[in-house]
């Protein structure tokens, strides 16, 4: 390839001295191209490796650091965490204290009450986790399998309820079409007969008693018209059942039973329709005859009287057949219930001997983690309500009485002491997670190796500005003494905020966020612990997983939710690129290891 390129070249520069101006641009152009070959045939494509990580159990201290001053003042202020009355004052002006004793308190029944509440949700949170944890007792399988027993027998009942429905359904349209065909045939001798005392030959009743009345009110015509165009309906519906009927028996299957029934009830329906028209004609006949001071026909009571029989015998059937349409309708939503009651009830059998899901207990630990965190935040606010010496001093002032109302940073005594104090000043973020009592640990630049431990005592209420920055002073307490710490040297402060014990964990860098969601990237991988370490490869993308996140220490996060114990995530991703393996000879000559061509 090296031999071919310099021909090219020691052809172009030939050419070059008769063509100069052209050769220049040919030079360039195919010195691009010769190095995009060269760069081709000598890179190499790296894959994308993943660095790993496993989640795994272990202790989270979040803490806060700044640095400051050990203090040339033993004078602090004692102040509450918390507002109220003050019930009870334990020292007076002048007097010494050991480290702990109580100088005030403040009416805390809500934060007992709060406390009280915390370890009662705790207890019963750990009962329902050793009820997890327990096999299932005897009684309560036997209590799971009459349950699954009662659902069966209540589906097989449904069942026998619903085959006597079909009977029942089937003995109502037989004892309907009893009575039907004596309706229908007296309909139409009352409606459409030529009864010689109404007018005899050539006109039917039903037009009789409209024409009667129709030169006192109109209305007469309007009635005749609703019997006509109702009695057509009926007859059609009853003509159509009745021969439906005749090929049903009780050997059918169900679905011709229940739609003979539901028709059966159609066609009642129809005929107490056409019924209730026929008498609203003729008692609208003697009504007017009668407001006319005439006498009516004899025969139309007694067509009314067949008519009111006839609205009876089909109310009845209409209610025997609606109650075997509802019957039916019913055992089948109940078969249908005891169907899914039985699977139910399989189910729980079934979960209930073998024991508890390995989520629920999962979620019954967290239950009961949560519970405790509940307690302790709970017992952490009681705290607040009692004023205590810090360490061994004396109350130089009191500024409170038994009674007073005060709040929550208000200074209620003056405190001298011997031990030495550090003052240090944080931002606003950061002191907003201290509290005093919180434990430190203090380091001295000039002081190379020595550490002492030490708590918060006192917090600055109002912050101090300076060039738009808001900072806040406090003061830590030294736990030991140490002769070679001298007031104004400097001192770095680690502030413990919180601590997690035995919660799951994945290095801090693992944890991404977008917007208000966290997840973390998870790899399928069966790598070894040397491959995780320098970076794994895989022909897939990791997979996102949201979790809910917790606190977090300089190098790690706590993980509440959303992955479990060794659950390996993505700590870095090193991408593929392409790396020239050696530097692309220059066609223009010199340089880069190429071969000079002789002018």
């Amino acid at each position: 390839m090296l031999n071919r390129i310099k021909h090219i070249r020691h052809t172009i520069l030939v050419l070059a001295k008769a063509h100069r101006k052209i050769s220049i641009a040919l030079l360039v152009f195919l010195a691009l191209g010769g190095y995009w070959t060269y760069s081709s045939l000598t890179s190499a494509n790296e894959s994308t490796r993943y660095i790993l990580a496993s989640a795994e159990r272990q202790t989270v201290i979040s803490t806060v650091t700044g640095s400051g001053q050990v203090s040339a003042s033993n004078q602090i202020d004692l102040k509450p965490k918390a507002s109220g009355d003050v019930v009870y004052v334990g020292v007076a002006a002048g007097a010494q204290v050991k480290a702990g004793a109580l100088i005030a308190q403040l009416d805390a029944r809500d934060a007992q009450k709060a406390v009280r509440d915390a370890e009662a949700n705790l207890e019963s949170a750990k009962l329902s986790l050793e009820k997890l944890q327990k096999p299932a007792d005897v009684l309560s399988v036997l209590q799971a399998e009459n349950t699954l027993a009662r659902a069966n027998e209540s589906k097989q009942q449904a069942e026998d309820d619903l085959a006597k429905a079909y009977e029942d359904g089937f003995n109502d349209v037989a004892n309907a079409f009893l009575d039907l065909p004596t309706v229908m045939t007296g309909l139409q001798d009352i409606f459409y007969n030529q009864t010689s005392s109404l007018g005899g030959s050539g006109q039917q009743n039903i037009g009789y008693y409209a024409d009667s009345v129709k030169q006192y009110d109109a209305k007469a015509t309007d009635f005749k018209s609703d019997l006509e165009t109702k009695f057509q309906v009926a007859r059609k519906a009853y003509d159509a059942n009745f021969q439906n009927y005749k090929s049903v028996t009780r050997s059918s299957d169900k679905e011709t039973i229940e739609k003979i029934i539901t028709e059966t009830y159609e066609t009642s329906k129809a005929l107490a329709e056409a019924t209730k028209s026929g008498n609203n004609l003729i008692q609208f006949y003697k009504d007017k005859l009668a407001a006319q001071g005439l006498t009516p026909a004899a025969v139309s009571t007694s067509h009314l009287s067949s008519l009111n029989t006839y609205t009876g015998q089909i109310n009845t059937h209409l209610s025997t057949l609606l109650t075997a349409k509802n019957d039916i309708a019913n055992s089948r939503d109940t078969i249908l219930n005891a169907d899914r009651s039985i699977q139910e009830n399989t189910e729980s059998l079934a979960k209930l001997r073998a024991g508890a899901d390995t989520l629920d207990l999962k979620s019954a630990e967290l239950t009961v983690r949560q519970r405790q965190n509940a307690l302790t935040d709970a017992k952490e606010k009681l705290a607040d309500y009692f004023v205590r010496a810090p360490f061994d001093g004396t109350v130089a002032k009191l500024s409170v009485k038994k009674a007073d109302s005060v709040t929550s940073g208000t200074a209620i005594a003056i405190f001298i002491t011997k031990q030495q104090l550090a003052e240090l000043s944080l931002n606003e973020v950061d002191v907003a997670k201290i509290k005093i009592g919180q434990k430190a640990t203090l380091t001295f630049d000039a002081i190379e190796g020595l550490g002492i431990s030490g708590s918060v005592v006192e917090i600055d209420t109002v912050g101090t500005v300076t060039q738009g920055v808001v900072t806040y002073n406090i003061k830590i307490g030294f736990d030991t003494q140490d002769d070679r710490i001298k007031p104004g040297m400097s001192t770095s402060a680690a502030i413990i905020t919180d601590v997690r014990q035995d919660v799951i964990t994945v290095p801090s860098a693992a944890v991404k966020s977008q917007g208000d969601v966290s997840y973390v990237e998870i790899l399928e991988s069966t790598a070894s612990a040397e491959e995780i370490t320098t970076g794994v490869t895989s022909d897939t993308a990791p997979r996102q997983q949201q979790v809910e996140i917790g606190i977090s220490s300089d190098t790690v996060t706590e993980i509440i939710s959303g992955i479990d114990v060794s659950t390996k995530v993505v700590t870095r991703t090193i991408s593929g690129t392409a790396n020239a393996t050696q530097q692309a000879p220059s066609l223009i000559g010199g340089g880069g290891g190429g071969v000079r061509v002789p002018r």
